[in-house]
């Protein structure tokens, strides 16, 4: 099966057997994707501006599990 053959059955596929697919090619992937250099300032400045919202207001976040939970529903529908 060739590469296009591949990408033209991939929107066949359920979104749980595009999920696994995801999966695997993260898990092959390996740490290639992460960025070596480092946050721009902007980036920095958001992270801390959502951490300090957090702080000063936890209930207006959902916790990771809860969040990964819903991710997770959403994908098999």
């Amino acid at each position: 099966m060739s590469k296009a053959d591949i990408l033209a059955e991939l929107p066949k596929l359920s979104a749980e057997d595009r999920a696994e697919i995801q999966i695997k090619l993260d898990e092959l992937a390996g740490d290639a994707w992460l960025d070596a250099g480092e946050l721009a300032d902007e980036e920095k400045r958001l992270i801390e501006s959502r951490l300090d919202q957090c702080d000063r207001d936890p209930s207006a976040f959902v916790p990771w599990a809860e969040a990964k939970s819903r991710i997770l529903a959403n994908l098999k529908k």
